[in-house]
């Protein structure tokens, strides 16, 4: 009943370890196919295409589970229980990990989110399933980081948790048969949630009939016992954590206090009969995946190792990168750039690989960055680069470790244990004679005879400076470190996200100065280290260096390394993963005022998993290209899409706000003004914007009937004619609207369909909504139904009132 679960012989059970992650592509498992962030996919705004990504991420789990079980491994991220999708409502933009999920709307959540569960589990084969998906986070979870494992959401309406914050999780139960539910972190209405009776219990077993696996999200139980501040606090200790935890329906725990089940049991606290249940549901689960199975059994045991990126695979993972792009503006149509035109490249994501792989992540073969995927399209004599910038520093490290030796010997030693504790006889040495730049993702090493985990290292060197001045020491790292100069200990501390200044040394030219680093990791390794002279950038050089170019594609924005789940960041507009504030980092800001001012014609490609306050971009910026994190196909899409050779069409799953100052307080969890449902101000680009090379119009819609039974159909027939010179695909959008309801929704999604048009082509696209599809709030009953009255169906290609068309009904 814990993630990492031993083998019993004597039952012939093997080892099975239930935390694998499959976000956006198998994840941490070593090479696989990237694709794009789920945010990026969302806005495709095409279930079928992201069914088809997660058939092709099912495929390489199969055979990555084959590959490590047929050599006895059994760990974690090596099994077919993956942890995804992820379908929490993005209702603030502050939130870093709301760049996991399918957007702010339940109903675009929901299909995203079921297409996910279909791909991954697959149509039974030999009575097996292909893998097992997992719907988390239960319930009302979307932040804040820093305060996740001592939040408690009460007081939420009855609205807001029907109408909002449950509907992805029901129809996944129900309609996908999701075969996990994942509980989340947080409180609800005062109990944790993974001992929460009314979510698992009254909620999801007893009203949505759920029969499978309940997990806690990691060490969840942990924070039920641990005090506050740094916790819960509701259970007096670990044994009562568990018994509480399995009663209210948790059957599996990220974790190790169910260890103390059987204590708990001896104490009275918990019967063993409810642990049985658990511990059937687990064991049916196993069985279900033919995990025990002699694998000549199992058909999707037959896969093959070349399946894994896979031609097919890299082509699926440029089709949905280019189908995530989203054009927010393009002033004069400068968009799409002629190839033969002389231009310059720009922005601390320009050639930053990892940021494209955004969070859980697999690691690639290849990624294509930004600065490559243009130079192929146009041809590299026709591009200069230079960076610019950094993310969100205005100084740049003029780098001295060519000035660092070793008995006579230019580098650093390095001296590496398969221990924590630096003891015991050496697994090796090497030498390193440039800045450090370590990662065991993937399953590389940091020196050949070193543990992927649990291995520490001892980097020594003497720096003997040139000149006089302040030398600065960066690092960024997972991991702790501890600094020693001439044996004296001057820094210390743990895991560091971006290049950060860790130490200043006031060094004197021709002094000799030891430099002992120490540094030890348990888990996934990475170690960045460089130490010069910090240099502030200078705009105007920058400048200078691009003043031949026609245009500038600025490739900017954030990175995961700045955005992400309980970070260690904690930097102006940055706090622990989440965002203090939306707008662009300053220096990038000012960089692309400086340029504008220059006369440069600028096309901004903004990197982000979250919505940014770009007011000012609009003004200093002819064109904004919204790439998200577009995986390893990044830079293809691109420079496609800025090159002409595909007509963007995605659309934002997220409301962009002008800055924070529009939204409520980000602990308040009322959607009152938040997302484009309820928001009442002007947004810099709402919900379901994108631009296209081509124009669409919209005829007169009609209804097959005007009058509907309630539990009936509506059919809808669209009008729709590509009135530009481009042929290309528009998302058509239908939002349902009930006049009576004054309190609820302005409009709210209910169906939406992306349809390929040739230039002049016009089609009648037909659109029916179901039953589930025309429910609304009934304030009488505090539940989701279809209620009779009047209602209008708002149609177009935005969720921009002022661009919509309008048709009417009423349900008897």
């Amino acid at each position: 009943m814990q993630n990492s679960s031993k083998a019993i012989p004597r039952l012939g059970i093997k080892a099975y370890d239930w935390w694998s992650e499959a976000l956006h592509g198998i994840a941490r498992a070593g090479n696989a196919t990237v694709f794009p962030q789920t945010i990026g996919m969302a806005a495709s705004f095409n279930k079928d295409l992201l069914f088809n990504v997660f058939d092709a991420v099912s495929d390489e789990a199969r055979v990555k589970y084959r590959q490590f079980s047929s050599s006895g491994q059994h760990g974690r991220y090596q099994g077919l229980t993956v942890w995804t999708p992820n379908i929490n409502i993005f209702r603030d933009p502050r939130w870093g990990r709301g760049q996991e999920t399918y957007g702010e709307d339940p109903y675009l959540t929901s299909m995203m989110g079921q297409a996910v569960v279909r791909g991954l589990q697959g149509e039974a084969k030999g009575g097996y399933d292909k893998l097992h998906a997992c719907a988390k986070h239960f319930a009302v979870h979307s932040g804040p980081e820093w305060n996740r494992h001592t939040y408690n959401a009460e007081n939420i309406s009855p609205r807001d948790l029907w109408e909002t914050y449950l509907p992805a999780f029901k129809d996944l139960v129900q309609k996908a048969n999701v075969k996990e539910v994942m509980c989340a972190y947080n409180r609800f209405e005062g109990d944790p949630c993974c001992g929460s009776n009314r979510l698992l219990m009254q909620i999801l077993r007893d009203e949505w009939q759920y029969k499978h696996l309940v997990v806690s999200d990691c060490w969840a139980i942990n924070d039920m016992f641990t005090p506050v501040p740094k916790g819960h606090g509701t259970e007096p200790d670990e044994a009562h954590a568990a018994s509480k935890a399995v009663s209210a329906g948790t059957d599996v725990e990220c974790g190790s206090v169910y260890s103390n089940l059987t204590d708990a049991v001896k104490r009275g606290l918990i019967d063993e009969k409810r642990i049985d249940e658990s511990v059937i549901r687990l064991l049916k689960a196993r069985f279900e995946l033919g995990e025990m199975d002699d694998p000549s059994l199992v058909p999707w045991m037959q896969l093959k190792d070349d399946v894994i990126n896979s031609p097919k695979h890299q082509q699926l993972a440029i089709k949905m990168a280019r189908e995530s792009m989203t054009l927010l503006q393009n002033k004069d149509n400068i968009l799409p750039l002629k190839k033969t035109m002389k231009v310059a490249v720009m922005g601390p994501n320009a050639t930053d690989s990892v940021t494209m792989w955004a969070n859980y992540n697999g690691f690639p073969y290849h990624t294509t960055t930004i600065l490559e995927g243009i130079k192929n399209k146009i041809g590299a004599e026709n591009v200069i680069y230079t960076q610019g910038c950094t993310f969100t520093q205005n100084v740049v490290l003029n780098s001295f470790f060519d000035q660092c030796a070793l008995n006579g010997k230019q580098g650093f030693q390095a001296t590496y244990w398969n221990n924590t504790t630096f003891n015991g006889e050496p697994a090796t040495t090497d030498w390193l004679t440039t800045p450090f730049n370590f990662s065991a993702a993937g399953g590389t090493v940091f020196a050949r005879g070193v543990s992927l985990t649990n291995f520490s290292a001892r980097y020594e060197s003497v720096f003997t400076p040139k000149e006089s001045g302040d030398v600065a020491f960066h690092m960024n790292l997972n991991g702790g470190y501890t600094l020693y100069i001439d044996g004296e200990e001057q820094n210390k501390g743990g895991s560091i996200g971006l290049p950060t200044k860790v130490y200043m040394l006031h060094a004197e030219a021709g002094k000799s100065y030891t430099i002992r680093l120490d540094y030890s990791v348990r888990y996934e390794g990475s170690l960045n280290f460089d130490l010069g002279k910090e240099e502030t950038i200078n705009f105007s050089k920058e400048i200078e260096r691009v003043k031949d170019a026609d245009v500038v594609i600025f490739a900017g924005g954030i990175s995961p390394k700045l955005e992400g789940e309980e970070m260690a960041v904690n930097t102006d507009g940055f706090k622990g993963g989440d965002r203090t504030n939306i707008e662009l980092p300053a220096v990038q800001r000012e960089l692309l005022k400086q340029l504008h001012a220059a006369g440069k014609q600028v096309v901004f490609v903004n990197c982000s998993g979250s919505a940014m306050g770009l007011v000012p971009e609009t003004e200093s910026c002819r064109a904004i290209l919204q790439a998200w994190y577009p995986g390893q196909a990044a830079g293809v899409a691109v420079a496609d899409v800025l090159f002409g050779d595909y007509n963007p069409a995605g659309r934002l799953p997220i409301t962009f706000y002008k800055n924070v100052d529009q939204l409520p307080d980000f602990e308040d969890y009322n959607m009152k003004g938040r997302t484009y449902r309820y928001f009442k101000g002007e947004a810099l680009f709402p919900f379901g914007h994108g631009l296209s090379y081509t124009t669409f119009t919209y005829g007169q819609a009609k209804l097959a009937k005007a009058v509907v039974k309630a539990g009936n159909s509506v059919e809808l027939t669209i009008p729709v004619t590509n009135t530009g010179k481009y042929d290309g695909e528009e998302v058509i959008q239908v939002y349902l609207n009930r006049p009576a309801d004054v309190e609820g929704p302005s409009k709210t999604l209910r169906a939406f369909q992306r349809v390929f048009l040739k230039a002049g082509q016009k089609q009648d696209v037909k659109i029916q909504l179901n039953p589930d599809e025309l429910v609304w709030f009934d304030t009488n009953s505090n539940t989701m139904r279809c209620i009779p009255g009047e209602y209008k169906l708002l149609y177009g290609g935005t969720s921009d009132s002022t661009k919509l068309h309008t048709v009417s009904f009423r349900m008897n």
